[in-house]
C-alpha cells in the first residue's frame, strides 16, 4: 500500500506558506540597501537577485533559508573556445581587483547595516540569521562570467571563489526562466511536482532513512526537471505523475548512455560529469530507495 495518499501528495504540491514572495522580496530589499548605504560599493556596478528554491518557488520548508546573489559586473570571469585567447574577443587586461576584495566589501556593508554579531562569513557565502523581521539569509558575492563561442558571442553566468579555494560556475537566472517556460508548458505542474519530489526526501531523511549526502535538493529539482512534459500532462493525478515519474527516471539512469546528455534547469552544465559530486549511480539508487519508501508495488 502506498505511504502517502492523493490527498497528501496534494498538500504536498503547495509551498510552505502564501508569504513565501514578500519573503524573498523582503530579504532583496535589504541587502540592496546595505549596498547602497556602503560607501565603496555604491558606486560600483552590481546586481541583486534571488536564487535558489525561494527564487524558483519550489521550496517546501516553512522559514528556510534565501539566497541573494549579489554579481559585480564590472569586471568578469570568462572561458574561451579551445585554442583561442583573449585578443580573439577583444578583451582587456586582468583586473587588479581581486574576488577576495569584493566578499569582504560584501561583508563589511552586511555588517554595517545588520551587525557583527548577525554577519557570518562561510566558505561559499556569507549569512545574514533571522531575526523576528527576517529569514536567515545567505548572500552569495559572484562575478560576471562570460562563457564566449567561437563565433564570439557568450553566455552569461555567474562564478565564485571559495574560501576553500573551489570554483564555482553557475547560471541562476537561466535556471529561474527555464523553469517558468516548463511550469507554464505542464499546466504548472513542474514546480508542483518538484515540491513532492523535496518534500519526500525530507520525510526521508525525518524518518531516518540513509538518503546519500550527494543526494541533494538541487538534484532532485534537475531530476524533475529532466522528466518528459508528457508524464506532467497526461496524468490525471499526482499518484500516477509521481508513481510515472519515478519509473522513467529509474529506466533512464541504469546506464550512463541514456543521460549523459541531461542538463541542468539552466541547461548550460551538465548534471552527470567526473566533476559532479553525485553520480548517476547515485541518483539510480536513490530512486530505488524512494520507491520502496513511497511503497509503490
Amino acid at each position: 500500500m502506498a505511504r502517502f495518499s492523493e490527498d497528501e501528495l496534494v498538500n504536498f504540491t503547495k509551498p510552505p506558506s502564501d508569504t513565501e514572495e514578500a519573503k524573498l522580496e523582503n530579504a532583496e530589499r535589504m541587502v540592496k540597501e546595505a549596498l547602497r548605504e556602503d560607501k565603496t560599493l555604491q558606486e560600483m556596478d552590481t546586481t541583486v537577485f534571488g536564487q535558489g528554491s525561494y527564487a524558483n518557488d519550489t521550496n517546501v520548508r516553512l522559514n528556510s533559508d534565501i539566497d541573494i546573489n549579489v554579481r559585480y559586473n564590472s569586471v568578469f570571469y570568462f572561458d574561451l573556445p579551445q585554442g583561442k585567447v583573449r585578443s580573439d574577443f577583444g578583451l582587456n587586461s586582468p583586473s587588479t581587483y581581486t574576488f577576495s576584495e569584493y566578499k569582504k566589501a560584501v561583508e563589511n556593508a552586511l555588517v554595517k547595516k545588520f551587525g557583527r554579531s548577525a554577519v557570518t562569513p562561510y566558505d561559499k557565502c556569507i549569512t545574514i540569521s533571522a531575526s523576528p523581521s527576517r529569514v536567515e539569509t545567505d548572500v552569495v558575492p559572484t562575478w560576471l562570467y562570460r562563457r564566449y563561442s567561437e563565433d564570439g558571442s557568450s553566455v552569461e553566468g555567474v562564478k565564485f571563489i571559495a574560501d576553500s579555494g573551489s570554483v564555482i560556475k553557475n547560471f541562476p537566472i537561466q535556471h529561474i526562466e527555464n523553469g517558468k517556460e516548463k511550469n507554464a508548458l505542464t499546466q504548472k505542474r513542474f514546480k508542483r511536482l518538484t515540491r513532492i519530489f523535496r518534500r519526500i526526501r525530507y520525510h526521508m531523511i525525518d524518518n531516518h532513512v540513509p538518503v546519500n549526502d550527494h543526494i541533494t535538493s538541487f538534484l532532485v529539482e534537475c531530476l524533475v526537471w529532466n522528466v518528459p512534459n508528457r508524464i506532467f500532462n497526461d496524468y490525471h493525478n499526482w499518484t500516477n505523475r509521481l508513481r510515472n515519474s519515478l519509473v522513467w527516471l529509474y529506466g533512464n539512469t541504469d546506464e550512463d548512455s541514456k543521460c549523459k546528455e541531461w542538463g541542468e534547469v539552466s541547461e548550460y552544465l551538465y548534471l552527470f560529469r567526473p566533476s559532479r559530486k553525485w553520480s548517476r549511480e547515485d541518483v539510480n539508487n536513490y530512486i530505488v530507495q524512494m520507491w520502496g519508501y513511497v511503497g509503490y508495488d
